[in-house]
């Protein structure tokens, strides 16, 4: 039986030298939730000025890592009053900011997305405004007040002072929100929406709002993420997918020391209570993370990087990419003010992203099937398997060579390296080398 090898080694053929991919047309159908690898647009690391555009003059080299779905950023007027220029800091729901372009760039791009295959989402920001957003002197009641009632106070327990909180006890703002999500479903033709702070905002009134937006999407289909990890996200809200925080927090602890088994405790524990086809993204940064470092420092190196970002979208699917880490970007990013990022560094790093979402893509065993894990405390082990397909995926999480058991069933099948082209038999142990990962199929 042939079996597929991925390996780690440093991949010499440059992203220039593949093939172009078609693209397809315009008629677009956004994916089913399990099969979604999404890509995070952070507009300030693409241009300091009409980033929009910008985006849109690198939709090749973005639908080409393999992605189907963009997240772009806050690209709303930011509030001046108290403000830090946060693009979470909104002054008007339906506009455009002009650091990033106008309506029409917007409406550009999600015309360019569809035309390649890709849906494109929005971030929304429901739990708070700016404070110089025209509903705090129109409708202050329609905010969070102090105990006297008489100031309106900003997101608590939180140190957000450049926000001001919104009351969801006020039925006419709830409505207030929803039409302005409504705007850009029906109007802009966006897919849907990742929600900001989505466990700080009451879940019957994102079913209200998912109900609604929904309805008015019909016949298209819209995916909604919820910033968040409360069970009713999915329970009551009706999302689609929510953040798994908890695995990646495992994840850097694995990394820097825990046994490999406690990802799979960490993932068991993430799906043991999640509703049939709801799904938890997986990262290994976002634009929250960045602010802090990337993950070729978080772990360790590029190698680490990787392995960790195997480690992330095989167990469950949910992959996310962070606009940067494709090209091994190594300093941190304060999505606050613009930051250049060389998008021709490290195309070895770029093409083994490819690869990896090429697979993700191309096997659905790999992002949705039955999982069984095999405990190592060096070498994250399991098998992903459906009725057409079975892999086991070894990972090592150390910056060091590990030996590791393979699975008894494994044990004495012939595979092949589809990098170097050999014939590898599986002996009852394998040693890794620092942060290797193997992929293998039969």
């Amino acid at each position: 039986m042939k079996k597929l090898l991925l390996s780690i080694s440093i991949l010499a053929v440059l992203i220039s030298c593949k093939p172009a991919k078609e693209n397809k047309p315009a008629t677009f159908e956004l994916p089913a939730v399990a099969d979604i690898a999404m890509y995070q647009v952070n507009p300030r690391v693409f241009a300091p000025e009409k980033s929009l555009n910008a985006v849109a003059a690198r939709i090749d080299s973005i639908r080409d890592l393999g992605v189907n779905v963009m997240w772009v950023m806050p690209i709303y007027p930011i509030g001046i009053e108290k403000g830090k220029n946060s693009p979470y800091c909104i002054q008007d729901y339906k506009a455009i900011a002009p650091e990033f372009g106008t309506i029409d760039d917007f409406k550009n791009l999600t015309k360019v997305c569809h035309e390649h295959g890709m849906g494109i989402i929005l971030d929304w920001v429901a739990n708070h405004t700016a404070w110089d957003h025209p509903w705090v002197k129109a409708h202050p009641d329609w905010y969070t007040h102090d105990e006297e009632a008489d100031t309106i106070i900003h997101p608590r327990p939180w140190d957000w002072f450049d926000v001001a909180d919104l009351n969801y006890d006020n039925k006419d703002m709830r409505e207030a929100m929803i039409d302005a999500m409504k705007f850009w479903i029906t109007e802009v033709g966006i897919d849907g929406f990742r929600c900001d702070v989505a466990d700080g905002v009451p879940a019957d009134f994102w079913k209200d709002a998912i109900d609604q937006l929904r309805q008015a999407a019909a016949p298209r289909k819209i995916v909604m993420l919820a910033e968040g990890k409360r069970s009713d996200n999915f329970t009551v809200g009706g999302f689609d997918m929510n953040y798994g925080w908890d695995y990646k927090d495992e994840l850097v602890k694995v990394f820097k020391g825990a046994p490999a088994s406690d990802l799979i405790a960490a993932d068991k524990a993430e799906y043991d209570s999640l509703p049939a086809g709801k799904v938890k993204m997986r990262f290994t940064t976002n634009h929250d993370h960045a602010t802090e470092t990337e993950p070729c420092v978080q772990f360790t190196n590029d190698r680490g990087a990787m392995a960790a970002y195997v480690a992330s979208i095989f167990p469950h699917g949910g992959a996310l990419i962070y606009g940067s880490q494709e090209v091994g970007y190594p300093e941190p990013i304060n999505f606050f003010k613009y930051v250049p990022v060389d998008w021709t560094a490290k195309p070895e790093i770029y093409q083994e992203y490819e690869e990896l979402i090429e697979l993700y893509n191309e096997h659905p065993a790999l992002r949705k099937g039955t999982m069984t894990a095999y405990p190592d405390n060096d070498v994250l082990v399991f098998e992903k398997v459906d009725a057409a397909e079975r892999f086991l995926i070894l990972v090592n999480v150390r910056n060091e060579p590990k030996t590791t058991t393979i699975p008894e069933n494994w044990v004495g099948h012939q595979t092949e390296d589809e990098v170097t082209d050999k014939d590898i038999t599986l002996d009852a142990t394998i040693t890794l080398e620092p942060y290797q990962y193997l992929i293998l199929e039969y």
